[in-house]
């Protein structure tokens, strides 16, 4: 069996690959890169499914327009044209659950002055968050100790907690604030106070939106997400689609990698397929696996696969009802809703797909996607599809007054769903980089690794790209 030869082999073709290899096509035009996937198709967690005239994103459903690699990636595919932003209305309204009821999520400061999300003892106590002394530099702390020492209980309980659970379905008493949420850490380290920093930062976005002529009147300071929630009219499917369309014969798919060894100044890699085995070397090589499937892989030199086995995947459920007719009287606009952990209920929360974008659901009609388990509580995933079903039913009826059944239902299992940043995961990292350090030409990326937005994986695989086409430059003299 004769081996493909290539300049640079990706494994993995998810956002990070392919991201990758398209920056990599204009870095290093003259390069020979591969794309290599476990799987039957390219896109790894990002799909789209359509049923009829529902429309079901069971991974990342939105962009956030905060990363510019991202929007130059949208621009040199020609995507940026196609992006569909999130109703304003929507993008502006969204709910936590207190005491069995939606309370609006405050937006700005004049709205958490009026809200009931939050007692006065709390609003009293986030004035006094300017003041509190800013932790050592090498100081280590899970996020919730973060926030009990600036924010206090409430806002743990009430705005950090739901925020963690619909981003990293974990929970604030595991995750490292400094890995997990680097630009929190930043602000109080650059700016001393939180409130200080987002003041800052509010007032830098609002220059350059008025210099850009896109001040859209949005406020100084907001409590949601920085940057616009974008997709596609046909779903976030459109990115990854839209990235593998020119690879062609680049890109092999249902190849699950076996073997790395190390060949002089090259890898040699071995690939098992329904096919047959399929021998890869390349100089430079590019891994985008899961952390915990480096221990499926063998090595001839040192990985650290326990460091990185050590990274919970926890299991996520996603479960979508369509509903052809909307099952609320006079509904309300807004992204969705957040379920704290001491409100003890048996999902993480529900967005409101078709109030959020078009093209959800049939005219007149609803789309809703409730998720459960994550670190909170991966025994409830392992319930049978009707009895989940049942449970999400049951909790939507009570939160939002639904009565009537379904016409649509999905349900998608993530049995490893979203990597988490817990303590310990800088120096887990460290040994990335010092594996990266001692095997030249070797990239370790995924997104147990600088960020799990899609913005952020983008990010990351331009820098990526930028190294291995530098190290092309270096070998070609071009």
């Amino acid at each position: 069996m004769s081996p493909t030869t290539t300049d640079v082999a990706i494994v993995g073709a998810g956002i990070w690959g392919l991201a990758a290899d398209h920056f990599l096509q204009r870095l290093a035009p003259h390069a020979q890169v591969r794309l290599f996937e476990a799987g039957l198709r390219a896109g790894g967690a990002i799909s789209t499914i359509r049923q009829g005239d529902f429309l079901f994103e069971p991974g990342p459903n939105s962009l956030l327009d905060n990363s510019p690699e991202l929007r130059r990636l949208l621009e040199d595919t020609g995507l940026a044209a196609q992006v569909v932003a999130a109703r304003p209305e929507a993008a502006k309204n969204r709910f936590i659950v207190r005491g069995g009821r939606l309370r609006p999520l405050p937006m700005s400061p004049p709205g958490l002055l009026t809200s009931d999300l939050f007692s006065l003892g709390a609003k009293l106590r986030l004035a006094r968050e300017p003041f509190v002394r800013r932790a050592a530099a090498d100081a280590e702390e899970t996020l919730a100790q973060f926030v009990l020492r600036r924010l206090g209980r409430e806002f743990l309980d009430y705005a950090v907690d739901p925020f963690v659970s619909g981003t990293f379905a974990g929970v604030p008493d595991e995750l490292c604030v400094r890995s997990a949420f680097r630009r929190l850490w930043e602000l109080e380290q650059t700016h001393g106070s939180l409130i200080r920093g987002a003041i800052h930062k509010a007032r830098e976005r609002k220059k350059a939106a008025i210099a850009s002529g896109d001040d859209d009147g949005a406020p100084a300071v907001q409590a949601g997400p920085s940057g616009k929630m974008l997709t596609f009219a046909d779903g976030l499917q459109r990115l990854v689609a839209t990235l593998a369309e020119p690879l062609g014969d680049r890109l092999a798919t249902g190849l699950s990698l076996r073997s790395v060894r190390r060949t002089g100044e090259a890898f040699e890699l071995h690939f098992d397929g329904e096919t047959g085995r399929k021998i890869v070397t390349a100089t430079n090589l590019l891994l985008t696996l899961p952390a915990h499937a480096y221990a499926e892989v063998d090595f001839d030199f040192d990985i650290p696969t326990q460091a990185l086995g050590d990274i919970p995947y926890p299991p996520v459920i996603a479960v979508f009802f369509g509903y052809n007719k909307h099952p609320i009287a006079d509904p309300t606009a807004g992204f969705g809703f957040l379920v704290p952990r001491v409100e003890q209920r048996r999902i993480l929360g529900t967005l409101w797909n078709s109030s959020a974008y078009p093209g959800r659901a049939p005219e007149g009609g609803a789309a809703f996607t409730t998720y459960i388990g994550g670190r909170r509580q991966p025994e409830i995933t392992e319930w049978e599809d009707d009895r989940l079903i049942e449970a999400v039913r049951d909790e939507l009826q009570q939160l939002m007054g639904i009565e009537s059944t379904p016409d649509e239902i999905i349900l998608r299992r993530w049995p490893r769903a979203i990597p988490q940043y817990v303590m310990g995961h800088r120096t887990a990292m460290s040994t990335i980089d010092a594996l990266e350090e001692a095997q030249p030409g070797l990239h370790i990326g995924g997104n147990f690794r600088g960020g799990i937005s899609v913005g952020d994986c983008v990010s990351r695989a331009h820098e990526t790209a930028q190294r291995i086409g530098a190290r092309l430059a270096r070998s070609t003299g071009r």
